[in-house]
C-alpha cells in the first residue's frame, strides 16, 4: 500500500534510538514509532484519531515520573 511520509524526528535516549513518522496512506495518518537497539527493531503504530489521547496519557506518565521519588531516593541507597 502507497504511504507518504509527512514528517520525521528521530531521537536517542541512552542506548536506544526512536523514529517517529507521520504517514498517510489512502486509509488515513498515522504515527509510526521506531526503536532500534542492539541491531534489533521494533515499532508500534497509532493512527492519527487516537493521537491526542496518546499524547494526554503520555504527559501523564511524564508527571508521574517527575512526582514520584525513585524507589533509591525514598530508600537512601
Amino acid at each position: 500500500m502507497q504511504e507518504d511520509t509527512l514528517k520525521i524526528g528521530e531521537v536517542q535516549i541512552e542506548r536506544k534510538f526512536f523514529v517517529l513518522t507521520l504517514k498517510e496512506n489512502p486509509r488515513g495518518r498515522f504515527l509510526r514509532i521506531n526503536e532500534e537497539v542492539g541491531g534489533k527493531r521494533n515499532s508500534i503504530i497509532i493512527p492519527s484519531t487516537g493521537l491526542k489521547d496518546f499524547k494526554k496519557l503520555l504527559d501523564e506518565m511524564v508527571k508521574a515520573s517527575d512526582e514520584i521519588p525513585a524507589k533509591s531516593e525514598t530508600t537512601g541507597k
